[in-house]
């Protein structure tokens, strides 16, 4: 465990966004005994980081950071073709991934490339392509750090939803996840229907595509779409694809016959964020040196020198700028440190 309690501590290279953020102190904790002397701090009085891939950092940090560096992959579980690891929360999720792969491990490959942390991975309850985690999560170990308790959360107990789960409500600023149990299978069980990948693969002559190809298409897209942050700071996604009711996307769809839509349970239809950003009219938006990308308007860049506040004010213009075209009101993906 390292830390440094006395000298504001730079965190321009530990967030995505590339952002000159300071905080009172860092501390890097590599096993469980390593949060032991964080027992007994109160609830929300401190930020828990994987890779910073989904956060945005204000000028000044209030709260002191446990930065999630607990490594391994464990194989707990391997009866005929089910399979379940106990991953450390500081592994890279992409890298897990490429590893589950290689052994022949099925059911992340539509989450490939997805930036940050395993830890992190729950608390967004990641997805992509027609897969979420939710789908492989078995449980979480966590350390309740106000009372120094181990707890463990089930996939029910865990609450999720889209992009949500209860680590993001009941249990913010309470816990930290030190490890999470996935179950995969040797038997693949492929989504082909999202987005551009059925496209890609019949371009490439794919006809029966492996778990492989499937990721290796994700990894094209996804490196199409979104800017590689070591060179051009950003998040990925910055607001989450709204869900409305079927009654508002008829209303909408008679005026905007392109509207494209995603039909989900129970009457609800999920609505690309990205376009509703494009037809406001964001796309390849820039003020200085914040500004949303070229070839997605989704994500919000950092140019070089953009500060926390001036991207929190350009979400806010492109927020109210949907809200009144579409009557949508966007949400936050990434989250917002003071």
């Amino acid at each position: 465990m390292i830390s440094n309690s006395t000298t504001p501590v730079t965190l321009k290279s530990l967030n995505s966004f590339k952002l000159d953020s300071v905080c009172p102190a860092i501390y890097f904790i590599r096993k469980e005994s390593d949060l032991r002397p964080f027992f007994g701090w109160a609830e929300d009085s401190f930020y828990v980081l994987g890779e910073g891939s989904n956060v945005l950092m204000l000028p000044q940090i209030s709260k002191p950071i446990l930065k999630i560096e607990i490594k391994g992959i464990e194989i707990i579980h391997d009866v005929e073709d089910e399979i379940i690891l106990r991953i450390g929360a500081g592994e890279n999720w992409h890298q897990l991934v490429l590893w589950t792969l290689e052994k022949a491990f099925f059911g992340l490959e539509n989450l490939s490339l997805i930036p940050g942390t395993v830890g992190a991975a729950p608390i967004q309850n990641i997805g992509a392509y027609g897969a979420e985690l939710q789908e492989c999560f078995v449980r979480c170990e966590c350390i309740h750090i106000p009372d120094g308790k181990q707890i463990s959360i089930n996939k029910k107990g865990a609450n999720f939803g889209y992009r949500d789960s209860i680590f993001k409500h009941e249990l913010k600023g309470k816990i930290v996840i030190t490890h999470v149990h996935l179950k995969l299978s040797r038997k693949p069980n492929l989504k082909l229907e999202y987005g551009e990948i059925p496209q890609i693969l019949t371009n490439k002559g794919i006809q029966n595509p492996s778990p492989m190809d499937v990721s290796q298409t994700v990894i094209e897209i996804r490196n199409n779409k979104l800017p590689d942050p070591n060179i051009l700071g950003n998040a990925g996604s910055f607001f989450k694809n709204p869900v409305i009711d079927q009654n508002q996307y008829l209303k909408l769809k008679s005026n905007y016959p392109n509207l494209p839509a995603f039909q989900l349970e129970e009457n609800q239809v999920k609505i690309p964020a990205a376009w509703l950003i494009q037809e406001s009219g964001w796309k390849a938006h820039r003020k200085g040196d914040a500004g949303t990308h070229e070839k997605q308007a989704l994500v919000l860049v950092n140019y070089g020198r953009a500060t926390g506040h001036e991207l929190i004010a350009l979400a806010d213009d492109i927020r109210a700028s949907v809200f009144q075209k579409f009557a949508i009101l966007l949400e936050n993906e990434v989250q917002i440190w003071t």
